[in-house]
C-alpha cells in the first residue's frame, strides 16, 4: 500500500486515517492480493494502483454518508466501496450483495479479520433482496456496475423514500443521465449535483452520480 497516496488523497477529501484504520486498509490488501493468487477477485495487482483504484476510489464516497445510514453496495465484488466504507465509519451500517459467492466470501474473511461488525456481506442477487427488504436502505451505490439505467432499477425499490441512489461512473455520468432521463422521470428520481473527480498518478477521472428517491 502507498501511504504517502493515501494520506494526500484524505487530507483533500479533509478524511482523518487513524493508525488503526491505515493498519486495517494495509491487511485489507495484503489479503485481497494473497486470495487473488487462488480466485479471480481482481486484475489490479500493484501496489500504486491497488491503492489508487480501490482505497482512494473508496474514499470518496465517505464524506457522502451521514451519521446511523444503513448502505447497500451492489455487485461488491472484492467489497469495493463497502469495505473502505465500513472501515472509515463505523458509526453506519453497511451491507453488500454479489451474485459470487467466492468474492463474498472473502468479504466475510476480511469482515471477520478486521472485526467490522457493521458489515453484512450478501451472497445473492439484488432483485431477490428487493423482494425480501424493500426499502430497506438510506442509500444504494455501485462502483463500475453495468449501465446507470439498468443500475437504478436494480436499487429504487430496494431505497427508502428520500434516500439516495448514487452510481460510480467514468469522467461521462453526466452523459449517462441524459440517456437515462426518461427513466429518471418515470420513478420519481431526482438529480443531484454531481462530483467529479480525478484519481491520482493518471490513473483516469471519475464523477459521482446522486439521484434522490423522490416521493
Amino acid at each position: 500500500m502507498n501511504h504517502r497516496l493515501l494520506a494526500a488523497a484524505a487530507a483533500a477529501l479533509e478524511l482523518q486515517i487513524s493508525e488503526q484504520q491505515q493498519l486495517s486498509f494495509e491487511l485489507l490488501l495484503q489479503e485481497l492480493l494473497r486470495w487473488n493468487k487462488r480466485i479471480n477477485l481482481t486484475a489490479i495487482t500493484n501496489p500504486d494502483e491497488v491503492t489508487v483504484k480501490h482505497l482512494i476510489d473508496s474514499l470518496q464516497l465517505v464524506p457522502l454518508l451521514q451519521t446511523g445510514e444503513h448502505l447497500l453496495d451492489i455487485g461488491s465484488g472484492a467489497g469495493f466501496p463497502a469495505l473502505v466504507m465500513a472501515v472509515m465509519r463505523p458509526d453506519c451500517m453497511f451491507s453488500s450483495i454479489d451474485a459470487v459467492g467466492k468474492k463474498i466470501s472473502f468479504q466475510r474473511h476480511i469482515s471477520r479479520l478486521l472485526k467490522l461488525d457493521n458489515l453484512q456481506p450478501l451472497h445473492g442477487r439484488a432483485e431477490l433482496l428487493a423482494a425480501k427488504q424493500p426499502g430497506s436502505f438510506d442509500l444504494v451505490v455501485s462502483r463500475a456496475f453495468s449501465s446507470l439505467a439498468f443500475f437504478v432499477k436494480l436499487a429504487f425499490p430496494l431505497v427508502r423514500q428520500g434516500g439516495r441512489i448514487i452510481s460510480m461512473r467514468s469522467a461521462g455520468g453526466s452523459n449517462e443521465v441524459d440517456q437515462s432521463r426518461e427513466i429518471l422521470v418515470e420513478l420519481s428520481l431526482f438529480t443531484e449535483p454531481a462530483i467529479t473527480y480525478s484519481l491520482p498518478l493518471q490513473m483516469g477521472s471519475r464523477s459521482l452520480v446522486i439521484l434522490r428517491k423522490g416521493p
